[in-house]
């Protein structure tokens, strides 16, 4: 097992693993029946905008939107501060925030999420996911104890284990190019 001192040389490494696998293949994720099965008018489903060689969700909003879910996407304004998930139009212009992300005016109403796609860096067979050190989607799940929580990876992403803080919260299920994983 990995221990919690090997965080930042894991993310490193499967990083660069990550980069090599989607400049070797460009994949893309479907969304899964089990997926599709969760989603019904009305809900709120978070989703991101990816960073380079992250999985990127848009076909599941996308699929979301079609059955007349909302879309939100995490905003982020501090570290200090938790993260929001602000409501958002696809046609709706996306600003520049820390980290380099892509989010919504920090005046769009904030909804909470029925359904979470994160992103990570790693996950294992019980679903812990290793973020990317901040913490900000821990707290989020903490904030939104009901919501489903779904990973969104690619296949190569998992390992054989993650240690599990004490504040890590594990995913319902990840979507990969391959398909649909809930704990084993």
């Amino acid at each position: 097992m990995t221990s919690a001192l090997d965080k930042p040389a894991l993310r490193a490494r499967i990083r660069a693993e990550r980069d090599q696998f989607v400049a070797a293949h460009p994949p893309a994720i479907t969304p899964p029946p089990q997926f599709l099965a969760r989603l019904a008018h009305g809900l709120t489903i978070a989703s991101y905008v990816p960073m380079p060689s992250e999985a990127d969700p848009s076909p599941l909003a996308r699929a979301a939107v079609e059955r007349g879910c909302a879309i939100v996407l995490p905003h982020v304004a501090r570290r200090s501060e938790p993260m929001r998930f602000l409501a958002w139009d696809s046609e709706a212009d996306l600003i520049p925030g820390p980290y380099g992300l892509q989010q919504p005016h920090h005046e769009s109403p904030v909804l909470a999420p029925d359904i979470i796609l994160t992103p990570l860096i790693a996950f294992d067979s019980h679903l812990n996911r290793l973020g990317q050190g901040a913490g900000y989607y821990d707290r989020a799940f903490a904030q939104f104890p009901d919501a489903w929580r779904i990973g969104v990876a690619w296949s190569m992403q998992q390992v054989e284990s993650l240690p599990a803080d004490p504040w890590d919260v594990p995913l319902h299920a990840v979507v990969t190019e391959r398909g649909w994983i809930t704990p084993s």
